[in-house]
């Protein structure tokens, strides 16, 4: 079998059988296709032609070429579920993967913003939606549910308006592996959704973007583009009416962590991070908060307490006498 249908129907494996998410088959799906070229350059266009000594090949060229471990062992990861999946099928005799090892990726601590500043940020989100601007208001609600809540971004961007209960301070959400549960959120996001919905959604969802009307002349008559209804479902809203995206997320929590102090990624993650810590700072069970971030495995919540851990030796090393 030739390698691009097989890395084909190993996408489609992990998409119906597996339930992984759009973005997890994409990264697999990326990877694989890095060594189907790397392959191909050596004169190797089956599978059969995947051997143990040309996938340690690969992964040695992207350590040469200074790829970070986590991208060597997520290659590492791709490759071995890909011939196990061959092996399973009959497509392989044998699993050419079984013995390949990989760097286990270092395990960096994540962006943590402070409850200072997190209040700060808050504050300014709070100042800008005064002046009743849809956009702000509707800035405001997502950062609150964001923090409140936990969420992934991609989460967050699909949401429904029915996804909320804002009687219970909860919502459903679908995560990784299309697995649901129920998050709690504060009063203070309730309060900025409810706002959000009253005042700013309806704007968003009336307001005509200029691009979308422009007249054109061609030919004597006159074609005007054809203008999309908003959509009725999504939660939030962005300028052309539809369904926010990811992109725009980003854009909104990295211009308001640039002038804040700290290292680390500054996207949604950060959010996400810092309500886990401040969580576990202020007592919250370890599982219980697991369960509200949707973690498979408790060992990648604890990341949370090493943060917190690292965060109480600095305090100590800057307050005790005798440290």
């Amino acid at each position: 079998m030739h390698l691009d249908p097989a890395i084909d129907g190993f996408a489609r494996y992990l998409t119906t059988e597996r339930g992984f998410s759009v973005n997890t088959v994409r990264a697999y799906c990326a990877d694989l296709a890095g060594l189907a070229t790397f392959a191909e350059d050596r004169a190797v266009d089956t599978v059969d032609g995947l051997t143990l000594e040309l996938l340690r090949d690969w992964l040695w060229t992207g350590t040469q070429a200074g790829l970070a471990r986590a991208t060597i062992a997520r290659r590492s990861a791709s490759a071995r579920g890909f011939t196990a999946w061959l092996t399973r099928d009959g497509v392989l005799p044998s699993d050419p993967a079984v013995r390949l090892r990989s760097p286990k990726p270092g395990r960096t601590l994540p962006r943590v913003i402070n409850r200072s500043q997190m209040q700060e940020l808050l504050d300014r989100l709070v100042a800008a939606a005064g002046a009743d601007d849809p956009g702000a208001v509707r800035d405001l609600a997502i950062i609150e549910l964001l923090y409140a809540s936990g969420l992934r971004v991609s989460e967050l961007v699909g949401l429904d308006v029915g996804d909320v209960d804002l009687s219970r301070l909860t919502v459903r959400v679908t995560g990784k592996g299309d697995k649901e549960r129920v998050v709690p959120f504060g009063v203070p996001a309730q309060s900025a959704i409810v706002r959000y919905l009253r005042a700013a959604r309806p704007v968003l969802a009336a307001a005509v973007p200029a691009e979308t009307t422009r007249s054109e002349a061609t030919g004597g008559t006159m074609a005007v583009r054809r203008v999309t209804g908003a959509d009725p479902a999504a939660l939030f809203l962005g300028s052309h009416r539809q369904r926010l995206g990811v992109r725009a997320v980003y854009r909104l929590v990295a211009a308001l962590l640039e002038s804040m102090p700290g290292t680390g990624p500054a996207g949604p993650h950060a959010l996400r991070h810092t309500a886990a810590t401040h969580l576990l700072d202020g007592g919250a069970d370890l599982r219980a908060v697991q369960e509200m971030l949707g973690h498979a495995s408790l060992g990648t919540t604890q990341i949370y307490t090493h943060v917190s851990a690292e965060r109480l030796q600095q305090s100590y090393r800057l307050a005790h006498p005798r440290a």
